[in-house]
């Protein structure tokens, strides 16, 4: 699914995230999360596929003010340009902002990447008792992940 603001920027499920991951050796996962939710609540885990998650935050704890060094220490750490760049945070809002901020940084230089949110994000929507983690998102759909 296209978004309105930005035609690179899409939106796919957790699942389908995976598969694109698994099909494309340059697509990279990058987890827009806080350190606490990092080390408290875990992570995606992309080692069977070869890869590891880039980890910066969008916000940062415990203000969760915006992280202005975002997009410079995203291509940093990249080192070039990946075919793709899936975007993944709690439930899919700080992912998809990030999402729009480098589509938006590369447009700005003359580049295009596809810049993908996972909708549902690794923790995913509240349940009817307030709680994440298994009415869906990135755990509730049976991924792989890890606990540091």
């Amino acid at each position: 699914m296209k978004t309105d603001h930005n035609p690179l920027i899409s939106e796919v499920g957790p699942r389908e995230a995976w598969n694109i991951l698994s099909g494309d050796k340059d697509a990279v996962l990058v987890d827009v999360r806080t350190g606490p939710e990092w080390s408290f609540v875990g992570g995606a885990d992309l080692s069977d596929l070869g890869k590891d998650v880039i980890r910066i935050e969008w916000k940062s704890w415990p203000d969760m003010s915006p992280n202005p060094a975002f997009v410079g220490a995203l291509m940093d750490r990249t080192g070039g340009l990946p075919s793709r760049f899936l975007f993944i945070c709690r439930s899919g809002a700080r992912s998809m902002h990030a999402a729009e901020a480098v589509a938006d940084a590369l447009s700005a230089r003359g580049e295009a990447v596809p810049c993908i949110n996972v909708a549902e994000g690794f923790e995913g929507d509240l349940d009817a008792d307030d709680h994440r983690g298994g009415l869906n998102g990135w755990k509730a759909r049976g991924l792989a992940w890890r606990q540091s």
